[in-house]
């Protein structure tokens, strides 16, 4: 009870900060962590606790499956190169630098140090989707952004395991051979896992057009990726990731509107809950890990603001060759762009996780020296990305002159809704003459369209929706403006998020005619 207690408090904690952050424009997930951090300071608060196996199982699979089917496919494909780059490269390279600071200002061994550096290696998908959701960025940078930080979990987590398993634990020495085969086998084996799945989940949706049917199954599957993958010894968090990017790409194919406005709203109201619970559970934890440091390590707030600024700097000084791929400059490479993609790759739940699961004692049963400072460096870096670069982000792309602007989204997507309209008046049009369907149904249907086109009201309102015939009309003309949006995406004509406006509409436009 005292659990579930906590989940409730949580939860209307979150739906508070939730309104008043978008009455404030600002992101949700800083003020979620900064309410975290207050309420925990409240004197007669009971310190709180949370096993890393909870945030893993529980927490992770459904919050990476929703920004995995967010992610393009198209555009990733663009920027494959850097992303690679960024995954593999700048995570050793952020470890490396970490590790080499923290062994000159914290004092912890150098073996602790490697572990600490793994955990804050990579970026947190959490958290840089939660935060990225609000920002009008280009295609580009904004898949940069996002897939690097769903995909790099495979090389942070081989570095964890190497750090932890033989430097920290053992004692033993670093066998690259070995170390480049768990890389293989953890990113690979996940990736054939989610691969697998998909695959498997998108037979079965082709096979069920029950919408609560449908909706279990978005639910279930984030989770079975996740531990068939872990079984397995691979990587969960890849395999989810490639599970959910390769149904989000299907999605249109796989279920019809009824299910995917359902699973949409669904998905909508678990990320919230998820997102609002674990962002004020790393406010909460601070504190109490704060209190289990040992003497003389006073100095903590200092040295995780220091390698906090290690981290920014390795990611400016990575990123900004790559920018070239991202935004092309004439040859130039891009300031403007290195900023945003690094203020954007924020630390959250996964480091936080991570580091908990350190082990208490070594191989010889003794504790583990520097487990408690390593703990509160953690948790100090992920709050201070998530406040500081999270209340500052917006600020930072609208001065970088990347943002896109709402006059550019709303002309693009005008010009897109005309293209639809007129594929399905053509669509009319070419019924009509060849007499396959009612006069009266296609002068409805053409009123509507031409209606749209000229941007008047709608002249097919809901009482024309009685005809049989003409409701019939209609979906087949849905079904037109379908395959003419994914013409429009499949050429970049239009961008991702345009593309997902547009379905979202035609879907509630289906929907509203029932059941054929």
């Amino acid at each position: 009870m005292h659990a579930v207690g906590i989940v409730l408090v949580l939860v209307v904690l979150a739906t508070t900060v939730a309104t008043f952050a978008r009455r404030l424009r600002l992101p949700a997930p800083s003020l979620l962590v900064l309410a975290g951090l207050g309420v925990a300071l409240v004197p007669g608060v009971p310190a709180l606790r949370v096993a890393p196996e909870v945030i893993a199982l529980v927490v992770l699979p459904p919050l990476l499956y929703a920004s995995a089917e967010e992610l393009s496919l198209r555009d990733l494909r663009t920027v494959w190169r850097p992303v690679t780059v960024l995954a593999f490269g700048l995570v050793f390279a952020s470890a490396a630098a970490v590790g080499f600071v923290a062994v000159a200002v914290t004092g912890l061994p150098p073996a602790m140090a490697f572990v600490l550096g793994a955990v804050l290696s990579s970026t947190d998908p959490v958290a840089v989707s939660a935060l990225g959701r609000r920002l009008a960025l280009p295609g580009r940078v904004q898949v940069l952004v996002q897939a690097e930080s769903l995909f790099n979990d495979a090389t942070s987590l081989v570095l964890f395991r190497i750090a932890v398993g033989v430097a920290a634990v053992a004692g033993g020495t670093l066998d690259l051979p070995a170390a480049a085969g768990q890389l293989v086998l953890l990113g690979g084996g996940g990736s054939v896992i989610g691969a697998a799945l998909a695959g498997a989940v998108g037979l079965l949706l082709r096979r069920t057009a029950d919408p609560v049917l449908e909706t279990v199954i978005a639910l279930v599957t984030p989770y079975a990726a996740y531990v068939l993958a872990e079984s397995a010894h691979t990587s969960g968090v890849t395999s989810v990731v490639v599970a959910g990017v390769l149904l989000g790409k299907e999605g249109h194919r796989l279920t019809d509107a009824h299910s995917r406005l359902q699973v949409n709203a669904v998905y909508a109201v678990v990320v919230f809950l998820l997102e609002s619970v674990v962002f004020s559970v790393i406010g909460l934890e601070l504190p109490a890990l704060v209190r289990d440091l040992p003497a003389g390590t006073g100095w903590w707030p200092l040295q995780a603001a220091l390698l906090t600024v290690v981290l920014i700097a390795a990611r400016v000084l990575w990123t900004l060759p790559l920018t070239r791929a991202v935004r092309p400059t004439r040859g130039r490479l891009s300031w403007r762009v290195a900023g945003v993609v690094t203020w954007a790759g924020t630390r959250g739940v996964m480091p936080l996780a991570a580091a908990l699961s350190i082990p208490l004692a070594g191989s010889g049963g003794l504790p583990l020296p520097g487990r408690a400072l390593v703990l509160v460096l953690t948790t100090a870096v992920v709050v201070s990305t998530l406040v500081v670069q999270g209340l500052t982000l917006a600020a930072v792309v609208h001065r970088s002159g990347l943002a896109l602007e709402p006059e550019h989204t709303a002309r693009e997507e005008a010009r897109a809704r005309d293209a639809l309209n007129r594929a399905g008046l053509d669509h009319v049009e070419q019924l009509a003459g060849l007499e396959s369907v009612g006069e009266v149904a296609a002068d409805r249907a053409r009123r509507g369209l031409l209606a749209r086109l000229d941007h008047a009201d709608d002249a097919d309102g809901s009482a024309d929706a009685t005809d049989a015939e003409y409701r019939r009309l209609r979906r087949e003309v849905i079904t037109v403006q379908n395959a003419e949006l994914h013409r429009l995406y499949g050429e970049h004509l239009i961008s991702d998020a345009t593309r997902r406006a547009l379905q979202h509409d035609l879907d509630r436009e289906a929907a509203a005619l029932g059941t054929p």
